[in-house]
């Protein structure tokens, strides 16, 4: 899949997430009763001693996990933002998964919107793994092509992206292995 139509995709179903973690949040604090249709589930996880982390509930919890979701996709793609999209992803599909597990062994009950919130959350995480494995997006030119101002330049090139010394002497551990994985 295409680095831009994934990002994109992700950008979409955090946008999804978001939304469902800002409708929780909001029938958390309003005192309303949950839209749910698999009866007094939702009602059964919302109010239980595990729906509040240190008196915060998980539903803000979620929405401001989200938010640095969206943060992070909607910063300039290098290989920083997608390795902070992988950690929060990470840690949101961590949660998410003792949150089930407490549904399904301490409650009893499952709440359709934290299950939506679990497959997305799922998804982002798988997602964004693939996305920083393949690298930035023009990780598939040829070495030596000429390409942005501080591109790695080949092994005995000089010029101003090679100053720092032998090519890939600076670049991240990430882009190290992709240049090794490139040479024959």
């Amino acid at each position: 899949m295409n680095q831009a139509v994934l990002r994109r995709l992700m950008i979409g179903l955090a946008t999804i997430g978001l939304g469902v973690a800002s409708y929780l949040t909001y029938v958390h604090y309003s005192g309303i009763t949950v839209v749910c249709t698999a009866g007094e589930s939702c009602i059964k996880v919302q109010t239980s001693e595990w729906s509040k982390l240190a008196g915060v509930p998980v539903a803000l919890i979620g929405l401001l996990g989200y938010v640095s979701i969206l943060a992070s996709l909607l910063a300039p793609d290098r290989e920083e933002s997608r390795l902070a999209t992988l950690g929060l992803t990470f840690i949101g599909f961590g949660f998410s998964g003792y949150l089930t597990y407490r549904e399904l062994f301490s409650i009893h009950a499952i709440c359709e919107w934290c299950a939506s919130s679990a497959v997305i959350l799922t998804v982002l995480f798988v997602s964004a793994l693939v996305r920083y494995l393949a690298g930035p997006v023009n990780a598939s030119a040829p070495a030596g092509a000429s390409g942005p101002a501080g591109a790695i330049a080949p092994a005995g090139a000089s010029g101003p992206a090679n100053a720092s010394g032998p090519a890939g002497a600076s670049a991240s551990p990430n882009r190290q292995r992709r240049q090794r994985a490139r040479l024959p």
